[in-house]
């Protein structure tokens, strides 16, 4: 019988200037059309950037505001916005049970729109959103991905790779989306419980008028958050330990 031998190593393609700098243009995009919304409504209405901000989040509070809310965390990996303030915007504003079904939702969502995009764009994708330092863990995870999808999402999720990379990667290597979306849920789930309820703990109206003390802060669910945090930073430094990642 003929030894099998092993696949390749992925290799990067030729891609064009608008393949490798999409995400680029897109994020530019974004970015400048979010500032000149903001800054024409403050000249509008004659706000304060805090004002405009508080008005924002009395936005956010409408009925309308969580289907908003949603849509920020869905378009947040196209304009490189950290998943982590939005997380905490969500727990802040909803509290930790609304909070964390809206952050669920929103965080999938995004996911599943970064996913989709690693079909479409492959290696291009892949490319120019994978960092230097993570390219050894790309191939490292490649061949498990194709292999056994679920348990490997699961286990890059709780050692927190890069959120986005993970999403890029599983669209790339087109891994069935049921096991990459139900091992994304659950391996993100204590993430997104820790900054949810640190979130929760502030009370955004006292900080948006400059009230920023300690009793505006809630200790228990601060305290929660951290026992979240630590246990989660435990459990990653034990799996990356077992797999041999390095950080």
């Amino acid at each position: 019988m003929l030894e099998q031998l092993p696949s390749p190593p992925l290799a990067a393609r030729p891609t064009s200037w608008l393949a490798r700098h999409w995400q680029k243009l897109v994020a530019a995009a974004i970015w400048l059309t979010l500032a000149g919304c903001f800054l024409g409504y403050s000249l509008v209405t004659g706000s304060t950037p805090t004002a405009t901000l508080q008005s924002i989040i009395d936005l956010l509070r409408t009925p309308l505001g969580p289907l908003l809310y949603i849509l920020i965390y869905t378009l947040r990996p196209l304009a490189f916005f950290s998943a982590i303030i939005v997380t905490l915007l969500g727990g802040a504003i909803w509290g930790p049970v609304w909070g964390t079904v809206f952050v669920v939702i929103g965080s999938n969502m995004s996911a599943t729109l970064a996913y989709g995009f690693g079909r479409i764009f492959g290696q291009g994708v892949l490319a120019t959103g994978a960092p230097a330092a993570s390219a050894g863990v790309v191939h490292r995870y490649a061949e498990r991905l194709r292999a056994n999808a679920f348990s490997t999402i699961l286990v890059m999720r709780l050692i927190f790779l890069p959120y986005d990379l993970v999403n890029y990667l599983a669209g790339f290597l087109r891994v069935p989306y049921r096991p990459f979306v139900l091992a994304s849920i659950l391996g993100s789930l204590p993430g997104t419980l820790t900054f949810v309820l640190a979130g929760a703990a502030l009370d955004i109206d006292d900080i948006f008028a400059g009230n920023v003390s300690v009793a505006a802060i809630n200790p228990w669910m601060l305290g929660l958050s951290a026992i979240l945090f630590a246990g989660g930073i435990a459990i990653a430094r034990l799996l990356k330990r077992r797999e041999g990642v390095e950080g």
